[in-house]
């Protein structure tokens, strides 16, 4: 009795054991004959919902759709909007979403510290280089009086957020300029349009602004930019793709195949605003998508910069957390080794082949 009772147990490890090695295999064999040129459809039509409210740093997803690199895998996008990352991060973290975009805070840290479980995979917005979008302006009155950053010692600063990239911003300025914190004044005001009403008025000297407002203020004569943020932070990675463990672990088949789609539109992004390749069609999307409705407008502003291949300032990630734990707003220990995973992107690029620049 015990031998067969051995036997069975046996047997039941192995069937354990195979339909374990089936829960991770992945199809990702390649054919030119695919719709996409690479990898199949899948099987079945599967929903993928992102929570995107509209960012421009949202191009991938939004032209990968429009252009049909999604339906070539069989995949349907949902966009689903949270009032706060507060709402987002749990959801993700649970599968109830699949993909979201998140920038880098002591708050983002700190939940994912305290067991909010979600993974960073990929670059969602960073500054190219003398073309930023999201650098600082001074008002256009002030021009002759503030000439170079350590002019603005004494002058009233406004930033957005505090112990988040736009701090981290900020304090990288401060330091190309040879300033401490307490040689500025420092205005916290959440909204960009008040920022630029408060330039306006004289209330502030300069501001930690973002596009398209910056284009629209100088268009008004409000304000002008001032350097540009790759002065000082030319590696800030100010925004970040996000992935639910579920989706990258449980659904491999169906995030590989989300991430080679999301990675064509970004490409098709650099094509259009860095070669001018079919730049109209491009412009079309943003303005369906985002809340810049003024195709004109989109000819003038410093777009988003997003990386063909995905890659992000891993670094930089790591230095934005430094200064917010020396600031005292980290609570616990944030590990990087797993909380950023970038091999669904690679693998995905491996797929799709790396884009030259």
């Amino acid at each position: 009795m015990k031998k067969w009772l051995g036997l069975f147990f046996i047997v039941i490890l192995m069937v354990g054991g195979c339909s374990q090695e089936e829960t991770v295999r992945v199809d990702d064999q390649v054919s030119k004959d695919n719709p996409s040129g690479d990898l199949a459809p899948l099987s079945k039509k599967t929903k993928v919902i992102i929570s995107e409210d509209g960012a421009a740093s949202g191009a991938g997803f939004y032209i990968a759709k429009e252009k049909g690199y999604f339906e070539d895998y069989n995949i349907d996008i949902e966009f689903a909007t949270f009032a706060n990352s507060d709402d987002m991060l749990p959801a993700l973290a649970s599968g109830e979403v699949d993909i979201a975009g998140g920038i880098s805070s002591a708050s983002f840290f700190n939940a994912i510290s305290q067991g909010i479980d979600v993974k960073i995979i990929a670059d969602k917005g960073h500054n190219e280089k003398g073309k930023s979008y999201f650098t600082f302006v001074i008002g256009a009155d002030k021009q002759d009086e503030i000439k170079d950053y350590s002019d603005l010692k004494g002058k009233r600063i406004a930033i957005s957020t505090q112990n988040a990239v736009d701090d981290y911003i900020f304090h990288e300025m401060l330091k190309h300029a040879g300033l401490k914190k307490d040689d500025v004044e420092f205005v916290l005001m959440p909204d960009f349009g008040s920022m630029m009403a408060a330039i306006g008025n004289g209330s502030i000297d300069a501001a930690l602004q973002i596009e398209p407002l910056i284009t629209k203020g100088v268009a008004e004569g409000i304000h002008v930019r001032f350097g540009d943020a790759t002065d000082f932070a030319p590696e800030a990675q100010i925004a970040l793709v996000l992935g639910s463990p579920k989706f990258m672990e449980e659904e491999q088949d169906v995030s590989l195949r989300f991430m080679a789609a999301y990675l064509k539109g970004v490409r098709d992004y650099n094509d259009a605003f860095k070669k001018g390749e079919d730049k109209d069609e491009i412009i079309d999307i943003m303005t369906q998508y985002t809340s810049l409705k003024d195709a004109a407008v989109w000819e003038d502003v410093f777009v988003t910069g997003l990386d063909p291949n995905g890659k992000m300032f891993i670094g930089d990630i790591r230095d934005q957390y430094e200064l917010y734990k020396k600031n005292g707003a980290i609570r616990g220990k944030f590990k990087f080794d797993e909380a950023i995973d970038t091999s669904l992107t690679e693998k995905a690029v491996k797929i799709i082949g790396t884009y030259e620049k």
